[in-house]
């Protein structure tokens, strides 16, 4: 009888080993499981295409429509700049060329 409870304690030792070994390797697992699922809902995030809201395509288009019409004011502010300094250019080596045929 005594034999009978030995073995008995010793499988019962050796479960509660096996059932420790277990637990902490399921607890591994699952702590990779968890990363590997938030990773991929992060890449999910990325990778998935999101319907964009008219509201959202709106502002964006308006936004867009309003840098380009600012750049095409600079660049009509550009260019205009340029012909008045051609022009004045143009007008003080016309005036010189005058001013020494009227001398010589």
């Amino acid at each position: 009888k005594t034999k009978h409870v030995e073995h008995k304690e010793k499988e019962s030792a050796y479960l509660d080993k096996t059932v420790a070994e277990l637990s902490s390797d399921r607890s591994s697992v699952q702590a990779e499981l968890d990363a590997v699922l938030e990773y991929l809902k992060k890449i999910e995030e990325q990778c998935i295409a999101k319907a964009e809201t008219f509201a959202e395509r709106k502002r964006r288009r308006e936004a867009e429509i309003a840098g380009l019409k600012e750049a095409l004011t600079i660049l009509e502010n550009e260019t205009a700049l340029l012909q008045r300094h051609r022009s004045v250019a143009r007008e003080h080596r016309h005036g010189l060329r005058g001013a020494m045929t009227l001398s010589a």
